[in-house]
């Protein structure tokens, strides 16, 4: 296509929706022949059978990599970007002669910034010319760059014919007709496509794993309102032209080959432009997604209700211009660099990868002229089964092995391959293998000098694809949506006598009508973890809907429930929680005071009514309280005599340190306190069943294994720590392995041991009367042989206790620890005779 200098260029920029796409194809059939390059075969195919419509089959060219059908006479030629016959140079994988078309046009060319595809639109936009008309169809953001690359060309704004608004994020069973569901996978795309046909009667699908004419009879469906939805992926946003009035996206997210990513925003606007044709106003929103970061930012709806987007400051570039002395020139040629600043080096395409690494063989590297003018056009072979350049290498190298010296590709290996191929058996994923091998095998046919008979194989691959696509889409939605889907549609719909009913057996397996939806546990209803992503949505809508009453019906059972129906769990986070039947309905979290944690219900509990979920809460109060009254009674009376103003300020003093830290201290913590108790504090410090023993302060009662265990969990939800591990109840001593947070409750530190609060306090009264009487041996040796107490043992308790060893006698030393006498105040007289009399 020698360009003529006359000819004129113009770039036709806006958003969606302003008829660039329309125009071209208007200007094309004006002139004696044209050429327009789409960035989609399903785009190019649609275009094609608008053009036969016009013009007539014998005029009418399709260029794609999977197919080729070029009558004649053929003037005018519908193309993918790759497959685009362009003037000079040969950048061309696939040999189609050069031709010189009266208008030329390249559509969505600000794709000329995708990573992977942009040096391709680049090129076109740079050198596909028509002798007397070419037009840049893209984007408005492309500007900058037209300007820059093309001062001769004309750029002309086109507005959008009609608005398109904002209208938030709707249900699946609300989509207004004439909709369009955007997913971004296979799997999303039909289980969405079947809930609606079960559920508004039918839905059309558009995706690119589709053959041509199964795409094009779901489209013919849609457009004659036979569905009133449709179904796609994002290919609908370069391009296909459908009367929809409102764009739905099943989620913002994509995998664009190399990571999961947030659409950006010009993606975005591409995709929700589809909606509102010509006059036609449209609107676009989500599904109703409340996961974060689902939903459109206001920053995004502003951009696309504006059509506001930045420019772009580069687009990807790669040398046409190619030199075929030899391989290595050949990827030098390839590699080279632009002086324009604009125009940024592709990264590395398949093509290329693949090329350099075939080049690592010698052999390889020293074809020149047309043999490495013929491996730069197997290195073209797309890479439809994305298993990256070292493996597609391997296909590549062995069709090179035969084309290379001018030869052809054995029909019997073709033949086999395809046969292969030719099988609808299988699972999802066996399936959409095949058909993207069928794809490669597909290009290869439509290489005429690639087979001897490229027609023949060429209508046998397309039967191929045909029927993958075919049994693919039925596979599809037979493993993603089932009896249950319809099921559960359809009681969406449904109102009162028409509502099918819900069970809940019971092993907990809840099911709307006859099929099982999940599983309540409790409270708590989970999904059937067999449902696919696309599914559970709407499981959880069901069971929102529909076990309402069964809820409400648990709640009052358990409100009016016997206290031994609740118990006190630990969790796996290490909290402590009160369950019934293993169900965590609410969690202890710090309260007021030790003896008053704070009751938190579980999420699963707000699914009740206001006036079951606080009754149920008021139940789990009262259970709390009667536990700690009933087994924590001492330390209810010490933390009530706290308070008491009745008490003396002795006895509300230690009290309240006794209560605060669940009824245990050791003395000498306390001796300040101790040392001003009057004779009748004490009386009332034994009615609270205090022990002021030589070594500690409790309250034997308190050392029982129920006190225990409710002193070691209100301990542990006041320090927000995991319940410790208590010893066995009733142990004398224990080993250096006890959790010490347990045994710190009931027990004494003992050397790298521990030996029980009551067991060494009886140990040292004992000790303590023997002094008192004038007795030698202060231990008491058959208490302290019972509880297995060695001699190292014996040693270091009769230590605390103010005992030490002189030889085989023990002799009284005192204990090391400051006395405060409220009888012998620091100013008294009587005070430092004391000290003199030490």
């Amino acid at each position: 296509m020698a360009p003529r200098s006359d000819a004129p260029v113009r770039a036709i920029l806006g958003p969606t929706n302003t008829g660039k796409t329309h125009l071209a194809i208007e200007r094309m059939c004006g002139h004696s022949s044209g050429v327009i390059g789409f960035p989609l075969r399903l785009l190019a195919r649609e275009v094609y059978d608008r053009v036969v419509a016009m013009k007539g089959e014998k005029q009418v060219a399709l260029l794609t990599g999977e197919e080729r059908i070029v009558p004649p006479q053929a003037r005018y030629f519908l193309c993918t970007a790759e497959s685009m016959p362009v003037s000079g140079g040969d950048t061309h994988h696939d040999g189609e002669m050069q031709r010189d078309f009266a208008f030329a046009a390249i559509d969505e060319a600000q794709l000329g910034i995708d990573p992977e595809r942009g040096h391709v639109f680049t090129d076109r936009m740079l050198r596909a010319r028509g002798r007397e008309e070419t037009l840049i169809l893209g984007s408005d953001t492309l500007k900058p760059i037209i300007r820059h690359l093309l001062h001769d060309a004309e750029i002309v704004s086109r507005p959008r014919f009609s608005t398109l608004r904002y209208a938030g994020g709707v249900k699946l069973s609300r989509l207004p007709p004439r909709s369009a569901v955007v997913a971004f996978s296979a799997e999303q795309v039909y289980a969405l496509a079947e809930m609606l046909r079960r559920f508004r009667g039918g839905a059309a699908v558009v995706m690119g794993a589709l053959s041509p004419a199964t795409r094009n009879a779901q489209v013919a469906m849609f457009q004659r309102g036979e569905v009133d939805y449709l179904v796609a992926t994002d290919a609908i946003g370069m391009g296909l032209n459908m009367d929809v009035t409102h764009v739905a996206f099943a989620g913002l997210e994509k995998f664009d080959g190399r990571r999961d990513r947030r659409l950006t925003i010009a993606e975005m606007a591409q995709i929700a432009g589809r909606a509102g044709r010509h006059q036609k106003d449209g609107t676009f929103g989500t599904l109703g997604l409340n996961e974060e970061g689902a939903g459109f930012s206001d920053e995004e709806i502003d951009a696309i209700e504006e059509h506001r987007f930045r420019p772009l400051d580069f687009v990807y570039w790669r040398n046409a211009d190619l030199d075929f002395t030899d391989v290595a020139t050949l990827i030098s040629s390839l590699e080279r660099k632009s002086d324009d600043p604009l125009l940024r080096p592709a990264p590395q395409a398949i093509d290329l990868a693949v090329l350099r690494h075939i080049a690592e063989d010698p052999a390889i590297r020293a074809r020149k002229g047309a043999q490495a003018r013929r491996l730069w056009a197997a290195c073209g072979l797309p890479d439809f089964r994305k298993v990256g350049p070292m493996h597609h290498a391997r296909m590549v190298r062995r069709v090179f092995s035969y084309i290379g010296e001018g030869g052809h590709v054995p029909h019997e290996w073709f033949a086999a391959e395809v046969a292969r191929l030719d099988n609808v058996s299988g699972d999802i994923e066996a399936l959409a293998d095949r058909l993207a091998g069928i794809r490669s095998w597909a290009y290869i046919a439509h290489r005429a000098d690639w087979l001897q008979e490229p027609a023949k194989w060429a209508e046998r691959t397309r039967e191929v694809e045909a029927r993958l696509s075919d049994a693919l889409h039925e596979r599809l939605t037979q493993r993603f949506v089932d009896r249950r889907t319809a099921v559960l549609v359809r009681d969406i719909g449904a109102r009162g006598a028409d509502a099918l009913p819900v069970t809940v057996a019971a092993d907990g397996e809840v099911s709307v009508g006859p099929e099982p939806i999940g599983h309540l546990s409790g409270f708590d209803f989970r999904v059937d973890p067999n449902a696919r992503l696309a599914d559970k949505r709407l499981l959880l809508a069901a069971a929102e809907r529909r076990l309402g009453d069964e809820l409400d019906r648990r709640a009052r059972e358990l409100a009016d429930a016997p206290d031994e129906a609740f118990t006190m769990v630990a969790e796996d986070s290490g909290g402590l929680g009160v369950a019934w039947q293993g169900h965590v309905l609410a969690r202890l979290a710090p309260g007021r005071s030790l003896l008053e944690p704070a009751l938190r219900t579980a999420r699963s509990l707000d699914r009740l009514s206001a006036s079951s979920r606080a009754a149920l809460r008021q139940r789990l109060e009262r259970w709390l309280d009667v536990q700690i009254e009933r087994h924590l009674v001492p330390l209810k009376r010490l933390a009530a005599a706290a308070g008491d103003p009745a008490s003396t300020p002795g006895v509300r003093a230690l009290a309240a340190m006794l209560a605060d830290a669940g009824g245990l201290l050791a003395r000498k913590a306390m001796i300040g306190a101790i040392s001003h108790l009057e004779h009748a504090d004490r009386q009332a410090l034994h009615r609270l069943r205090v022990r002021l023993g030589p070594l500690d302060v409790f309250v034997p009662a308190l050392l029982k294994p129920a006190a225990q265990h409710w002193r070691a969990a209100l301990v542990a939800i006041r320090s927000g720590q995991p319940m410790p591990k208590l010893p066995p109840p009733g142990a004398a001593t224990l080993t250096s392995e006890a959790d010490p947070r347990g045994a710190a409750l009931s027990y004494r530190r003992l050397g790298r041991g521990w030996i029980r609060i009551d067991l060494a306090d009886r140990l040292a009264s004992h000790a303590r009367k023997v002094r008192s009487a004038g007795g030698d041996d202060p231990v008491d040796v058959q208490l302290a042989t019972s509880i297995g107490l060695d001699e190292q043992a014996i040693a270091l308790l009769m230590n605390e206790i103010g005992f030490t060893r002189a030889g085989d006698a023990w002799r009284w030393r005192g204990r090391r620890e400051r006395h405060h006498d409220r009888r012998a105040a620091p100013s008294h007289a009587f005070a430092e005779l004391a000290k003199l009399k030490k």
